[in-house]
């Protein structure tokens, strides 16, 4: 009986909260129980039941970098944005080829950025990325002038549902990302195999350890940025 009401309130607490919601933060709703006190494996088994429950439903309760949440299906998006008077945000074609360079070669300066894409980034492209809460500074190049090291944020993974950065498709799986800059990926591809060839003395780097992403830390304070509904694949 205690673990169908710890399930129960489990499933309340995800239906309304606004924010994707992390094991500790769940188990923080039963601090002032005197009777249920469950531990990081009864809510985890609540979470995989509730998973079960709403397998062919129309929502799904997903895991992603921050979190659980409770998302419409893919499927149904069609039907569930008529709800929205405001339609997702389009983006340039040159902010989404700077989101792609630094989610796939972070922790990366904008001059890294503007050699892969061949032009130089406008401030306002990192600025809009920064103020979506997709990338982060965090931490400075070991070079003259110590520019900026850039990387992505758990509102990024959170965003693209992903749970953690080696979920991110192979670039040879998003080849058709081609049709907005044919020489993109092999640039990308040719800085990553040079990458691997290189040793720790080329390219140094001063980054707080506080300030690396770890996809297992959880941070409880992200919030969802967009307006738009989150859908499961």
């Amino acid at each position: 009986m205690s673990q169908k009401k710890i399930k129960n309130i489990i499933e309340a607490a995800l239906m309304v909260s606004t924010q994707t919601l992390s094991i500790q933060r769940l188990m923080n709703l039963f601090d002032e129980d005197k009777t249920l006190h469950p531990d990081r494996d009864s809510i985890k088994t609540a979470i995989n039941d509730l998973q079960k429950d709403f397998e062919g439903h129309g929502v799904s309760l997903v895991e992603v970098a921050s979190g659980f949440r409770f998302q419409a299906n893919s499927e149904y998006a069609e039907w569930v944005n008529h709800l929205f008077d405001e339609r997702p945000p389009r983006y340039s074609r040159a902010l989404l080829e700077t989101l792609s360079i630094i989610a796939y070669r972070q922790p990366i300066t904008r001059g890294e950025i503007e050699d892969i894409r061949g032009v130089s980034v406008s401030w306002t492209i990192t600025k809009t990325l920064q103020e979506r809460e997709w990338i982060k500074v965090v931490g400075h190049r070991d070079v003259p002038v110590r520019p900026e090291l850039l990387a992505t944020t758990k509102s990024f993974l959170d965003y693209f549902n992903l749970k953690k950065l080696s979920e991110l498709p192979e670039l040879e799986d998003i080849k058709d990302f081609d049709s907005i800059n044919p020489d993109l990926f092999e640039a990308l591809e040719k800085e990553m195999n040079i990458d691997s060839k290189k040793t720790d003395n080329n390219l140094t780097s001063t980054i707080s350890s506080d300030n690396i992403m770890e996809t297992e830390d959880v941070d409880d304070e992200i919030t969802e940025s967009a307006k738009v509904i989150p859908f499961s694949n």
